[in-house]
């Protein structure tokens, strides 16, 4: 490719979702459009980017956008950050919503594994507030991942990654040459296609919002403005969790780091009244 092609590819990334497109690391995007340019019957990248050049469909723009992300995920990714989820936050946001229901969205969810987890985590919690309801949400920009993520299908490599034997044998059946999540914790989920630069003031308030390992992909400029609107969708007791390795691009007036977890940011109860 072009440098005006990979120019053209960084500009449409990160004008409509807000992605970083490294214009230098011809390999990722071309390993990336590689199967897009197959599906739609180009012979070649280079061919699917004269096409997208010079109709300007939005179907194909879309196509490649969403081609260009990231959708690297595992089941239970980050132990630790679970561990605390299960025996710690799910367990104290129970005892605060008693006789109401605790909201949790997974904000980029890719192919599912992530919110299953979480699904998975909440149904093994101990001390959870007897009544409390559980709503779990999933979103990605991603059609195609969010078509896999309902599917609740999984191959043998992807259930190895980061599933443990007995909870692969206590939710999941073997069909063929996948596994398939139980019917109960797959219909736990609502799920919806969510560009995460949009407008999210509808999705109403969570308790706790999932953004692991999705930074980074996106260009330095927007980072902080959509830290700020997924703060805004937290509740005043409400938990923010980016990967552990992961620090906050924006919204500090709204979060602050809870002491001794990574990656694991609380609102500030205070910064709704002050912005109110």
């Amino acid at each position: 490719m072009t440098p005006e092609d990979m120019d053209l590819l960084a500009a449409l990334g990160r004008t409509r979702a807000g992605l970083k497109v490294e214009i230098d690391k011809h390999y990722v995007v071309e390993s990336r459009l590689a199967p897009l340019a197959r599906r739609e019957g180009y012979p070649s990248i280079e061919a699917l980017v004269a096409a997208l050049r010079a109709k300007r469909e939005e179907r194909l723009i879309w196509a490649v956008v969403e081609a260009l992300t990231v959708n690297d995920t595992a089941f239970f990714r980050d132990r630790a950050t679970f561990a605390y989820l299960r025996e710690t936050a799910l367990p104290e946001l129970s005892r605060r919503r008693k006789d109401g229901s605790v909201r949790i969205w997974s904000a980029a969810c890719s192919t599912g594994q992530e919110i299953y987890s979480l699904a998975i985590a909440a149904d093994a919690a101990r001390d959870l507030e007897p009544g409390v309801r559980f709503e779990f949400f999933a979103s990605d920009l991603s059609e195609r991942c969010l078509e896999k993520a309902q599917s609740g299908l999984y191959t043998q490599f992807e259930v190895q990654r980061g599933l443990p034997i007995r909870l692969l044998i206590e939710h999941f059946e073997n069909q063929d040459e996948t596994w398939a999540i139980s019917p109960r914790i797959r219909q736990a989920v609502r799920w919806r296609r969510i560009n995460l630069m949009a407008d999210l003031s509808g999705m109403g308030a969570f308790d706790l919002i999932m953004l692991r390992n999705v930074l980074p992909g996106l260009d330095p400029s927007v980072r902080g403005r959509v830290v700020e609107s997924l703060a805004a969708r937290l509740t005043d007791d409400g938990l923010l969790v980016l990967g552990e390795g992961e620090s906050l691009a924006g919204g500090a007036d709204a979060l602050h780091p809870v002491a001794g977890r990574p990656g694991v940011f609380a609102r500030d109860p205070a910064f709704r009244a002050a912005a109110a």
